[in-house]
């Protein structure tokens, strides 16, 4: 379908779009000003076919370093597919444009003064000549060459030191700017549903104090309509007493100046100061910008039993406790609670002559009443209940309760009045723990959101396992910590760690899967032009110089490197490499033994430089305009900064590269 993600693919495609037509219009004027006696149609002919094998070449290795993303498992893979599909359509489309139309349309429109201005057939015109004056110095010995790959190595590393430093953080994807949230409430088991309710009216009455929020709803004992993330989040199957809602509106983006984000970190903080019975957990909820999971932090603790699972689990919730960007905490398993059991005694029920279904049938009737008939007005039926109506507080087994009498004991002829208090017996017990399963093996789950300067669920990870470490754990056996898949072994605690990061462990191990491939099938495509083994490697040296520019990026706008910022960084990939390729076509055919190496690499790389440049330029102006999306700005950054660095630095690599290498 036509979708967001598939107009975003368009916007980053329209960037790459042009690079073949680039490159031919270029060339073709390139040829048209060297002021020979050649026939305008047979020079552009020739423009074309000197462009053509690395033009091949260079769109096949964009759509190698693209279409492996289409084999990304997980929810994440058809969410991002409109991507690597579309971009790889479009880009072969735009060969066989720029091949054949565009040529035809530059003998029809283009005049002959421009071909005749076209002042770069030697050194590539004004940008030739700066690229010349910045490239001889490099060049000029193998000693200076080295050096400036010495710096460049090391301008590399320095800029994968900030994910260490953790001056970029590694996200799934950043919140987006939505229209809705959502307050979720749980009372400790036994609430009643008036109690519920008059803890959403409090939370209702603080957010509505929000100049942002347009109306409220709250919920009570029932479930909320509920979306894709409240299906994964089983908001369906919430309708306890204790349990509630609140779901917020927003006015919308244009009307307020603060994204939804900032506006949920504000009513997180309205809701700390709100008076709750002891127990209750306030969470606000956020629309997920992808794949929705149960909560951004899970841990799913397994283990022998249920009270070692349940001990462990507690030990993990205080380490969740203890780190302060760890907002939300909860566990699956509540708080202990207590129970009343109504036992009937059979020797009692036989002396007294009493049923033990009028007993239970008695129960029924003063906790929830009974259905006396049915309703036909309208267009169904419904039933009709009579109730007593008795205090939420009153409905427990005590001394009055016991008083009831039977009424089916009470009827004439029977044997006289029989209370519920002569054939029941009333004792409390500790009430059973829900049990969770997940894919038929039993859990018990301690769940959170994150907030502050680390809202991605790995540096909450690492923060839980420092916590854990100092911890001791002399009377219980520390869990062993697993990030991927459910334990074999349950004889040892194991914590699990699922949530937004199984989802972030999935989609980035197969991107830089996919990322391998793309390098693989780039290096056979360039072995097959080349026909050699090493060139491949030359022209793949510059992408992680991609680095650079996208991290320096991210640092800049504060913004985390997400599954879109990867996509970005595969793209570019192909970008990068398909500029290599056209320059190191130049450099093979413009060599010879009479010319000094030096003078080859500087005319090469200056005549190339322009439509390099140009390629470059167009694919940042396509990114720009996804560069305010909350969710794609990744991929913008990665493209603008990333070309930009990579750019300049590739047509200085690749001849210090040659220089090193060749004599």
């Amino acid at each position: 379908t036509l979708n967001r993600v598939s107009l975003f693919a368009l916007i980053f495609s329209i960037g790459i779009l042009v690079d073949d037509a680039i490159v031919v219009i270029e060339n073709i004027a390139r040829h048209w000003g060297m002021g020979d006696d050649r026939p305008r149609r047979q020079a552009a002919i020739e423009a074309v076919a000197e462009v053509g094998n690395p033009t091949i070449v260079a769109t096949l290795t964009v759509v190698a370093a693209l279409l492996p993303m289409l084999f990304v498992s997980g929810m994440m893979g058809p969410y991002m597919s409109p991507i690597p599909a579309n971009a790889s359509a479009a880009m072969i489309f735009s060969f066989f444009v720029a091949v054949t139309v565009t040529p035809w349309l530059m003998l029809k429109v283009a005049g002959r003064a421009t071909h005749a201005a076209h002042d770069h057939h030697a050194e590539g015109g004004r940008l030739g000549r700066i690229y010349s004056a910045v490239a001889r110095p490099i060049l000029r010995s193998k000693a200076r060459s080295w050096l400036f790959l010495l710096a460049v190595g090391v301008l590399t590393l320095g800029s994968l030191s900030l994910f260490y430093t953790k001056a970029v953080t590694v996200k799934l994807l950043p919140f987006d700017n939505k229209s809705e949230l959502a307050v979720v409430i749980d009372l400790p088991e036994g609430a009643a549903v008036e109690a519920t309710e008059a803890v959403a009216q409090r939370v209702a009455r603080s957010v509505l104090a929000l100049p942002e929020v347009r109306s409220v709803q709250v919920h009570a004992g029932t479930a909320a309509p509920f979306n894709f993330n409240g299906l994964v989040r089983h908001s369906y199957l919430r309708a306890s007493p204790e349990q509630g809602e609140v779901a917020i509106n927003l006015l919308p983006k244009g009307e307020r100046d603060r994204a939804s984000h900032a506006i949920a970190l504000d009513i997180r903080a309205r809701l700390a100061a709100i008076e709750v019975p002891p127990g209750t957990s306030l969470k606000v909820v956020e629309p997920p910008p992808g794949p929705p999971v149960l909560a951004t932090l899970l841990a799913e603790i397994y283990g022998p039993d249920a009270e070692t699972r349940r001990a462990v689990a507690a030990r993990v919730e205080e380490a969740f406790r203890s780190v302060p960007f760890v907002v939300d905490v909860d566990n699956s398993y509540g708080a202990p609670a207590r129970r009343l059991r109504a036992t009937v005694s059979t020797d009692d029920a036989e002396f007294f002559k009493v049923e033990e279904r009028d007993v239970f049938d008695t129960i029924a009737i003063l906790n929830g009443g009974e259905t006396v008939g049915y309703s036909h007005r309208g267009g169904g039926r419904q039933p009709v209940p009579i109730r007593i109506e008795r205090p939420a507080g009153a409905r427990v087994l005590d001394e009055r309760f016991l008083t009831t009498p039977i009424p089916a004991n009470v009827l004439p002829g029977s044997s006289g009045v029989v209370e519920l208090g002569d054939v029941v017996r009333v004792s409390e017990e500790p009430a059973s723990y829900p049990v969770f399963r997940h894919n038929g093996r039993a859990a018990e789950m301690v769940t959170a959101e994150l907030a502050g300067d680390f809202e991605a669920p790995l540096y909450g990870m690492l923060a839980v396992r420092d916590a854990l470490d100092a911890q001791d754990w002399t009377d219980l056996p520390k869990p062993e910590i697993s990030l991927h898949g459910q334990p074999e072994d349950e004889r040892v605690p194991v914590l699990l760690w699922d949530g937004e990061w199984e989802v972030t462990w999935v989609t980035f191990r197969d991107m830089g899967a996919a990322f391998g491939v793309a390098l693989l099938g780039i290096y056979i495509l360039v072995v097959a032009q080349f026909g050699s083994f090493r060139v491949p490697l030359v022209i793949l040296t510059p992408i992680p110089l991609t680095f650079i520019g996208i991290l320096s990026g991210h640092w800049l706008f504060g913004a985390p490197f997400s599954a879109t910022s990867m996509i970005g960084f595969i793209a570019l990939a192909g970008i990068i490499v398909r500029n290599s390729i056209l320059l190191v076509d130049f450099i093979r055919h413009a060599g010879g033994p009479e010319r000094p190496l030096t003078e080859v690499l500087v005319e090469a790389g200056a005549i190339r430089f322009k439509p390099i440049l140009l390629t470059a330029l167009a694919a940042m102006i396509g990114a720009s305009v996804i560069l305010t999306d909350p969710i794609f700005q990744g991929l913008a950054i990665s493209l603008l900064f990333g070309l930009a660095s990579s750019t300049l630095l590739t047509v200085l690599v690749i001849p210090a590269i040659y220089r090193v290498l060749r004599t």
